[in-house]
C-alpha cells in the first residue's frame, strides 16, 4: 500500500466516491465527490495527535467489526494509506454540540478544518477498472442463528479480529466477557450461502475459512472444534491437504445444515451453555451439541448498490447482483461495454488468489491497450438515418449502453439522435424499440432481411439439400 501512495503515476483519492461517467473507451470523463474529511492533506503529517488528544470514543464498528473503538477523528488502522485521518461529523462534539475542537487545538501543523466542504473533481481517462468488492452477508437476517441475541455467537469478522494479534483482544480467543477462554466452539458453514432463502450460489471462500478458524481456536486455546457443513469444497492447491492437517488435529465434522442455535437447555450438561441443534445426515440423527461460542461463517453478496454502481458505467448485474462478463470463460475481466473491465469479487465470490489473479489480468489488459493507441471495435453496430427520425428519443432512453446520444435543434436544422459507434454495442435494442423505423443495424437492415426472406421464397428445398429455382405459379387459394 506505501507502494501505491508513493507512485508518481498513481493518483489515490481516498474517501471519494464517483459520481458520473460520460464517454468511451479511450476516453472517459469521470467526476468524483472528494468528501470533506476536515483535515487539510496538504499541511497534515499523519503524527496522529489529534487522534491520542481527541476526547470522543466511537464503536468502530467497520475494522474493527463492532469489538473495539475508534475515535471521532481517526484513521482505520495505524499502517493506513494514505496516512491522514478523517474527522467523523456525526460524531463529533464540535458539530453536535459547537464545543471541544481539542483536534484543531493541539495540531501542530494547523491542518484541522472545520469549513472544509465536498469538492468535485473532474478528470479524463481510457480505461476503467471497477473493483468494489462485497458486502459480508448479515447474520441477523437468520434469527435462528442468535446472532444479535446470543452474546457468544460471533460472525466470521468479528472472529477475523479476535484472532488477529493487532485485534482488541491482542490475538486471545476469548468470549463477549473479555476474560474467558472457551473450552467447546462450534462453526457453522454457508451462513447465507447455499440457501435458497437468501442466496443460492456457493461463496467460494466459506470452507477453506471455517477450516482456517479451526486450526486457529485448536492452536490457541485446545478446545473442542465441531465444524457443521454440507459439503467441504477444498478445490485449488494445497487446500485439501490443509483440511486433511484439520483433520488430524482433532477437529470434529458433523455434516448438516444447522437448524437452530440456542440457550434453552433440555439435557443435563446444557445449561449455561450454547446449544447447536443439526441433522447429522452421515448417521441419520438429530443432535444437540453444547458449545461455549458459536461462529457463523458468512458468505458473500454484491455490494448495496452495485446495481447503481453498474449503470452509472454502463455494465449489467447478473439476478445475483454481482456484474456480468464479456464471457464467463474466454473473457472474464472484460464488460459488454468496451474499456469498462472487473476485477476481484464484482463479479463472483472468490478467494485472495483469484482476485489477485483477475485484478493483474484487468491491469495487463488496460496496459496492453495503451501500448497499442489503437483499438479495433466490432463491426456490427447499429446506425441512424438523421431524416427519418422523429427525435421522440425512445431510443435514448431504451439503449442499455447509453451510446445514443440526442442532437438539440440549432441553425435551421431539426434535432435527432446518432449513435455513438465506440460505445455502441450492437444488440439491436433500439432496431426494435424506434417507432419511426430510423434505425438499422450494420448487414442486418430490413432491406437485407426482406431480400434474405424473397431469397428463400425463390427456393424449392428438395430433400436430398439441394435447392431449385420455383418456376411454376402458386395457385391462389379462396380466403
Amino acid at each position: 500500500m506505501v507502494s501505491v501512495g508513493n507512485h508518481p503515476n498513481i493518483n489515490l483519492m481516498a474517501y471519494s466516491e464517483v459520481t458520473k461517467v460520460d464517454g468511451y473507451v479511450g476516453n472517459f470523463t469521470v467526476t468524483v465527490r472528494k468528501k470533506a474529511s476536515y483535515v487539510d492533506t496538504e499541511k497534515c503529517t499523519g503524527c496522529g495527535v489529534c487522534q491520542d488528544k481527541c476526547p470522543k470514543k466511537v464503536i468502530d464498528q467497520a475494522y474493527e467489526a463492532g469489538l473495539g473503538y475508534r475515535k471521532a477523528i481517526y484513521k482505520s488502522f495505524a499502517q493506513a494509506v494514505p496516512k491522514y485521518p478523517v474527522l467523523d461529523r456525526d460524531n463529533c462534539t464540535f458539530f453536535q454540540k459547537g464545543t471541544c475542537k481539542a483536534c484543531e487545538k493541539f495540531c501542530e501543523a494547523n491542518a484541522i478544518d472545520f469549513k472544509q466542504e465536498d469538492k468535485y473533481i473532474t478528470f479524463q481517462v481510457g480505461n476503467i477498472i471497477l473493483a468494489t468488492g462485497f458486502d459480508p452477508f448479515d447474520a441477523r437476517r437468520i434469527p435462528q442463528y442468535g446472532y444479535g441475541r446470543l452474546a457468544n455467537v460471533f460472525t466470521s469478522m468479528e472472529f477475523e479480529r479476535l484472532s488477529s494479534a493487532g485485534g482488541p483482544t491482542g490475538g486471545k480467543i476469548v468470549l463477549r466477557d473479555g476474560v474467558t477462554v472457551p473450552q467447546s466452539v462450534g462453526i457453522v458453514h454457508c451462513v447465507g450461502s447455499r440457501d435458497k432463502h437468501y442466496n443460492n450460489y456457493c461463496s467460494s471462500i466459506c470452507c477453506m475459512q471455517s477450516l482456517k478458524f479451526a486450526h486457529l481456536v485448536k492452536e490457541k486455546t485446545g478446545a473442542t472444534v465441531y465444524n457443521f457443513y454440507m459439503d467441504i469444497r477444498t478445490v485449488f492447491k494445497d487446500y485439501d491437504e490443509f483440511y486433511q492437517r484439520v483433520l488430524e488435529e482433532g477437529t470434529l465434522f458433523v455434516r448438516g445444515r444447522v437448524a437452530e442455535v440456542t440457550d434453552a437447555a433440555r439435557l443435563p450438561g446444557e445449561e449455561g451453555k450454547l446449544i447447536i441443534q443439526a441433522e447429522d445426515t452421515l448417521i441419520g440423527k438429530q443432535r444437540r451439541i453444547p458449545v461455549d461460542m458459536v461462529i457463523l461463517s458468512a458468505g458473500l453478496e454484491p455490494r448495496r448498490d452495485a446495481k447503481e454502481v453498474g449503470k452509472l458505467f454502463g455494465i449489467s448485474c447478473s439476478a445475483a447482483g454481482w456484474y456480468i462478463e464479456r464471457h464467463p470463460k474466454l473473457d472474464p475481466v472484460a464488460t459488454m461495454t468496451d474499456g469498462v473491465l472487473i476485477a476481484g469479487c464484482v463479479q463472483g465470490p472468490k478467494d485472495i488468489p483469484a482476485s489477485v489473479a483477475q485484478g493483474a489480468a484487468a491491469a495487463a489488459r488496460v496496459a496492453g491497450k495503451i501500448q497499442q493507441k489503437e483499438i479495433a471495435i466490432e463491426p456490427i453496430r447499429a446506425s441512424i438515418d438523421k431524416d427519418r427520425c422523429s427525435a421522440c428519443r425512445i431510443c435514448n432512453n431504451q439503449c442499455p449502453f447509453k451510446a445514443i446520444n440526442y442532437i438539440e435543434a440549432k441553425d435551421g436544422q431539426r434535432a435527432y439522435s446518432e449513435v455513438n459507434p465506440a460505445l455502441c454495442q450492437g444488440c439491436g435494442t433500439c432496431v426494435a424499440a424506434c417507432p419511426s423505423g430510423a434505425i438499422s443495424g450494420t448487414v442486418f437492415s430490413s432491406q437485407q432481411i426482406l431480400a434474405q426472406i424473397d431469397g428463400l421464397m425463390f427456393l424449392n428445398v428438395s430433400g436430398n439439400g439441394h435447392g431449385a429455382r420455383v418456376e411454376e405459379k402458386l395457385e391462389a387459394v379462396p380466403a
